[in-house]
């Protein structure tokens, strides 16, 4: 599985035909295909190409939801 910098996901945001992905807890997800990840902006709340781990505390759901996206590869640690 395929290890991304967060350097690399902050370039997944989903502009000029880049993919969307979110990291949480480690994993990293390609939420492209997701309506609600339109533009690289979950919610008018969150940016993609970013580690949203600490987000999901005040998210009306867990990171279950990801299990509908493609697991792409993990964080690496800093």
């Amino acid at each position: 599985m395929r290890e991304y910098t967060r350097s690399e996901i902050a370039k997944a945001n989903g502009q000029s035909g880049a993919p969307i992905l979110v990291a949480v807890k480690g994993n990293v997800y390609d939420v492209s295909k997701s309506d609600s990840w339109s533009g690289g902006i979950h919610q008018d709340l969150h940016n993609s190409g970013r580690d949203l781990t600490s987000a999901l505390d005040d998210a009306p759901h867990d990171e279950s939801v990801l299990e509908r996206y493609p697991l792409v590869g993990t964080l690496k640690k800093d």
